[in-house]
């Protein structure tokens, strides 16, 4: 699969339990072919692990038997129609477990895989010849490694290589959907890692201003004080509410230079914690999306300067992508803002589904998860259709859309309107959520939920490569709402009252409530292709931008 960064950058300006018989692993009689692969008596296929782009691609080799190779496999939860029930309750204010959140090991022990389920999956890889890591705190991912040979014969596939003529890129993947031993595959949901195909590209270009390195002029675009003052933060942040006792974890699949978030930091005034990285899938020093991390935390660091700030680097692969939201929700890091996506389609259905169970933990946990709703209108996948971005589109995330901004001459809020790029649309995977049902008859989900600046011409001043770049895109939009929740959570704490929580929740009762009009800025204007910005709701900017003060006193008082 193939996923994509958000910014755009303008001019600055119950198993049975497994039994060890001597030495010999349980599985390992398992039988195979002469290509390593399980015979079909003794395996089961896993339905949507096969990558599309496959099917119109040129096959050109076999991958080397000694490569190394990564793999995640997610398994099954339990009982997900009580975790339903739960979610129902935890997210309706009329019920009494209205915010009453699971800890990490209360969701483990209530849906996650069982201890004999983990141990029988573990020792099946170990079988055959797998290095395997423990399962992640929430039971429901198991990282393993091997020979490209180790991982053919323990998921019963080929590996070859392919040539993609339509995106000249060059790649290795699974032949045929993996296959496993039946008592193995019904507690397995899904089998990351037998391909690189997901190589993950921001679509953005930059031009420095004039002086970029701000020596004799101020940099041009939002900086920590307009930001504040346009989105009604600064009271809040004078009365200590500056998200301090929040952590605000960042998804990346790239590493970055603290030197030039240093640099920010130093040019505003700033002091603020210094974020820490947090390797999930092995980490990554790749450095192709560096931009995209400065931008993440510069954000954050300019609307809420107290909030710690967690890095989490995954490799930029299929494996990775599995690893870093199982370590997020295994952590249970109280925000999270994610800039990376795809286009709905392009993530593969048994992939989809293993980064939503993870997703649905997030919310019955209590974490409010942000993602970039993507740059490209309503045609996300770029085909001349509608479609949107995923993980935006998932129901337990809160898509962040993008918008126009306008300022008075002092900075204040004066109007927003939707940016053309912004994300949007009806997915085509998930059904209606029931937080939407009062405002989207189309039975399936619709994104964003909410927006924020995103547009390059009245973007964000960052420092990013040893120069300063103005910068937009929903990537700006995310961590905007994050970095707000962060403040949210600060004065919540101060109040004894609940935190933000699951996003949406919060989000759609208070736009539901007499308080709308002057908790959000509702944008009514503009398009992003197929849809329009209207009043209230709407596909292209959600309930629209918050006015922070008015939102906090809302919920707050």
């Amino acid at each position: 699969m193939k996923l994509r960064l958000r910014p755009v950058i303008g001019l600055l300006a119950a198993p049975l339990p497994v039994l060890a018989l001597a030495a010999t692993p349980v599985f390992a009689a398992t039988p195979a072919d002469s290509t390593g692969s399980l015979t079909a008596a003794r395996s089961t296929n896993l339905r949507g692990d096969l990558l599309p782009a496959v099917s119109h691609s040129i096959r050109t080799g076999k991958v080397a038997a000694d490569r190394r190779i990564s793999v995640a496999v997610s398994l099954n939860q339990r009982d997900t129609a009580g975790l339903d029930t739960f979610l129902a309750q935890v997210t309706d204010p009329k019920s009494t477990q209205y915010k009453h959140y699971l800890t990490v090991n209360q969701f483990a022990q209530r849906f996650g895989a069982t201890p004999a389920t983990v141990a029988k999956v573990t020792e099946y890889l170990k079988s055959q010849g797998l290095t395997v890591s423990p399962a992640t705190a929430n039971h429901l991912t198991i990282e393993a490694t091997g020979t490209a040979a180790q991982v053919e014969r323990a998921f019963g596939t080929s590996l070859a290589t392919f040539h993609d003529p339509t995106t000249q890129r060059d790649f290795f993947a699974n032949t045929t959907a993996p296959a496993l031993p039946a008592e193995i595959a019904s507690v397995v949901s899904d089998v990351s890692g037998l391909n690189d195909f997901a190589k993950y590209s921001h679509h953005a270009t930059a031009t420095k201003q004039a002086d970029p390195n701000a020596v004799t002029r101020a940099p041009s675009g939002l900086s920590p004080a307009k930001a504040r003052t346009a989105y009604n933060v600064g009271s809040a942040i004078s009365a200590g509410y500056t998200g301090k006792g929040s952590t605000v974890a960042l998804l990346e699949f790239s590493a970055f230079k603290q030197s030039n978030v240093t640099a920010y930091d130093k040019y505003y005034s700033l002091t603020p914690s210094t974020p820490t990285v947090v390797s999930a899938g092995g980490g990554t020093t790749d450095l192709s999306g560096e931009d995209e991390v400065e931008l993440d935390i510069e954000v954050v660091q300019a609307l809420a300067p107290g909030a710690a700030i967690k890095v989490y680097e995954a490799p930029n692969s299929d494996a990775g992508e599995t690893a870093i939201y199982a370590k997020l929700v295994s952590d249970n890091v109280p925000i999270i803002s994610i800039s990376w996506g795809i286009y709905e389609a392009g993530e593969t259905a048994s992939n989809r589904t293993a980064v939503d169970t993870d997703l649905k933990e997030a919310a019955a946990q209590g974490q409010s998860v942000y993602a970039a709703s993507g740059d490209s209108g309503s045609d996300d996948a770029g085909n001349g259709g509608t479609s949107v971005d995923f993980p935006a589109a998932d129901p337990w995330v809160t898509g962040t859309g993008g918008t126009t901004l306008k300022t008075t001459s002092t900075n204040a809020w004066s109007s927003e309107t939707a940016w053309s790029g912004s994300g949007g649309g009806v997915s085509s995977s998930f059904a209606t959520p029931s937080y939407q049902s009062a405002v989207n008859t189309t039975g399936h989900r619709t994104v964003p939920d909410v927006a924020a600046v995103a547009d390059p011409s009245t973007g964000w001043a960052i420092y990013t490569q040893g120069a300063w770049y103005t910068f937009g895109g929903t990537s700006a939009a995310a961590p905007n709402w994050a970095a707000f929740t962060a403040l949210y959570n600060s004065e919540a704490a101060a109040k004894s009252k609940p935190a933000f929580g699951f996003a949406n929740g919060t989000i759609y009762n208070l736009a539901a409530s007499a308080s709308r009009s002057t908790a959000f800025h509702d944008v009514t204007t503009g398009s992003n292709g197929a849809y329009s910005a209207a009043s209230g709701y709407d596909k292209v900017t959600g309930w629209g931008s918050y006015n922070g003060a008015n939102f906090l006193k809302a919920n707050l008082g």
